[in-house]
């Protein structure tokens, strides 16, 4: 099981959301590159980057600071948060981010996102965010009517690095994840899913692994010492 840890970026800072809900936050650090090497140190091999600010107002906003993140950090990163054209993701590759995040467009503009599946193979990551099992579109804020595995089986036949399901009812409550919704999301496709949203314990991490999940983002339960990054990496 890979561990991502994440940081949210809002405001230059490295923030926590519960719930998806930007009015209630959270600030654990001023630097979110100091953050990344903080995890880096304690033992993670990848790092989720989330610019809060870019997914609400639709084009990217920190981008300096994952820039920064990538400069100072050895290790992969991926990044979502207000992707929305071809530019934007060949200016994070080219700066050394790993993988792209892409959750909106993939529902709103399916051409362009297979477009871009292509012209970048292995290097895209589809972000599915469900409310109530409902695609969940610009950083949370609108819930669409289609369902999330359905979203995902249009996308299977496409070179895809990986799918991050994120249940945002879980998002920040530390009460564990939606263990069904998730096994149910790897089943329908070919490619890794990284389950995203509630994991809180070590009992949590070993369940995904045993539904066959092969990795998670862990973000609350980091910043708040529920779990130690060193003893998971250690077990």
């Amino acid at each position: 099981m890979q561990i991502l840890p994440a940081i949210d970026i809002l405001h230059g800072s490295c923030v926590r959301l519960k719930q998806g809900d930007y009015a209630q936050k959270t600030v654990y650090g001023d630097s979110p590159a100091a953050m990344a090497k903080h995890w880096e140190q304690l033992g993670a091999g990848f790092l989720h980057i989330v610019d809060l600010d870019g997914a609400k107002d639709k084009e990217p906003v920190n981008r300096d600071k994952v820039k920064e993140i990538v400069r100072t950090v050895n290790i992969p990163v991926e990044i979502g948060g207000g992707i929305r054209t071809e530019e934007t993701v060949r200016d994070y590759l080219n700066a050394g981010v790993n993988r792209v995040v892409i959750g909106t467009l993939a529902l709103k503009e399916p051409a362009w996102f297979k477009e871009m599946t292509h012209k970048f193979p292995n290097k895209l990551v589809l972000g599915i965010d469900a409310k109530n099992g409902k695609v969940a579109t610009e950083g949370w804020l609108e819930t669409s009517r289609t369902p999330a595995t359905q979203l995902a089986k249009n996308y299977v036949d496409l070179p895809l690095a990986a799918l991050v399901y994120t249940d945002i009812a879980k998002d920040g409550m530390l009460e564990g994840p939606n263990f069904d919704e998730m096994a149910a999301m790897q089943r329908t496709v070919p490619f890794p899913v990284v389950a995203s949203g509630g994991v809180s314990s070590l009992a949590d991490i070993r369940k995904l692994a045993a539904l066959g999940l092969p990795a998670c983002i862990i973000g609350k339960a980091l910043y708040e010492g529920t779990i130690k990054l060193e003893d998971i990496i250690n077990r």
